[in-house]
């Protein structure tokens, strides 16, 4: 026998027709039978069913309508439902179905075949709900996983990138920081209108994770250079520049073996323009105003202002207010002059994520 906790519901007019549906499940089922679409909805706010019997032709309220009514509502609309009818059209079977019906049983009749036809539907529901969990669950698993190695990936990247370009104390949280402040001056940009559009295509969290890498390129410059307290020579500092093409070379190697390739043409673009400047002053390929990628005019000031207000092994740190003034006096030569107006105004905002950053490190 079927575990009489199952719940079934059926509505009819047709006072014989209950009966006979009651006689047919209770022995089986919790069977409740109602004349009334309307007074079977009532009940439903206070109970649920595990699957509905219901008639389509009825007064007042006929079973099409009753189960608009059902479908309309969230709390009710995954309730299994077989239609009851005198009525033998295709039509109207097909216009049952497509309104959610399990199936159509044609009265009269058997006790038999109604009794098989509500075991048969029952474990099919549930047989439904339990892939439906299952994926559910899966689903949940995967995305676990997947967080996991996005954990594990962000982690290796940054640790490659610290490993590549700091190989000291002195330089801190130098790549937690110049995300800080790229995030904080993008989302500027939007809200004051500085370039919005663009701003706002960009993928803020690829945009933060590739930013780690734009120096990825001193992989290849010697210690001695990268290290040096003192001015580079000229022969040095030609030798530093370098890091921005290899830098180019090493993520479109990347690119040739993997999809990422948002992810990794960010990163290209601020390995190898991140020393380009404004009026066309810098390095490698030496681009000018709207010729170099905003990435990189945005990577400007926030590289810029890090390098002054930190300690590095070739200068001390300086003050806040000294390096609004550097980035301030080099507006329309090294930077963006829209950006650097930006910039003074929301110096500030710069000033306290380098504060609390430090008081992090110490």
């Amino acid at each position: 026998m079927e575990n009489t906790t199952r719940t079934i519901f059926v509505v009819d007019d047709n006072k014989s027709n209950l009966v006979t549906a009651l006689d047919a499940l209770s022995s089986y089922y919790t069977v409740l039978t109602f004349d009334a679409g309307v007074r079977l909805l009532n009940t439903m706010e206070k109970k649920m069913p595990d699957l509905i019997l219901l008639d389509v032709q009825m007064p007042e309220m006929n079973g099409y309508q009753v189960m608009q009514r059902l479908k309309a509502d969230d709390r009710f609309k995954k309730v299994p439902v077989i239609f009851l009818t005198a009525m033998d059209s295709t039509v109207d079977e097909v216009k049952g179905l497509e309104m959610g019906a399990l199936d159509y049983i044609i009265k009269p009749f058997s006790a038999v075949l109604l009794r098989k036809r509500v075991e048969l539907h029952l474990k099919l529901f549930d047989y439904s709900n339990n892939l439906e969990r299952m994926v559910q669950d899966k689903i949940k698993e995967l995305a676990t996983k997947s967080n996991h190695v996005e954990s594990l990936k962000n982690s290796l990247l940054r640790t490659t990138a610290e490993l590549v370009e700091y190989r000291d104390e002195n330089t801190g949280n130098h790549i937690e920081r110049t995300q800080k402040y790229l995030e904080l001056f993008i989302n500027a940009m939007i809200e004051h209108n500085v370039y919005a559009d663009e701003a706002q295509s960009f993928n803020m969290e690829l945009v933060l994770q590739s930013s780690q890498l734009h120096d990825v390129g001193k992989i290849s410059v010697r210690d001695a250079i990268l290290f040096k307290p003192e001015r580079l020579t000229p022969d040095e500092f030609e030798e530093m520049k370098l890091h921005t093409t290899v830098g180019e070379k090493i993520i479109n190697k990347m690119k040739a073996t993997t999809h990422e390739s948002d992810f990794l043409e960010y990163a290209r673009i601020f390995a190898v323009t991140h020393h380009e400047r404004w009026n066309g002053s810098g390095y490698p390929v030496g681009l000018k105003e709207s010729n170099i990628p905003l990435l990189r005019r945005i990577m400007a000031i926030a590289d810029v202002y890090d390098a002054l207000v930190t300690k590095r092994p070739y200068k001390s740190a300086f003050p806040h207010e000294y390096a609004v003034k550097v980035i301030s006096d080099e507006h329309g030569s090294h930077f963006d002059p829209a950006l650097t107006n930006l910039f003074m105004q929301i110096h500030p905002e710069f000033e306290k994520i380098a504060t609390r950053l430090k008081e992090i490190e110490s």
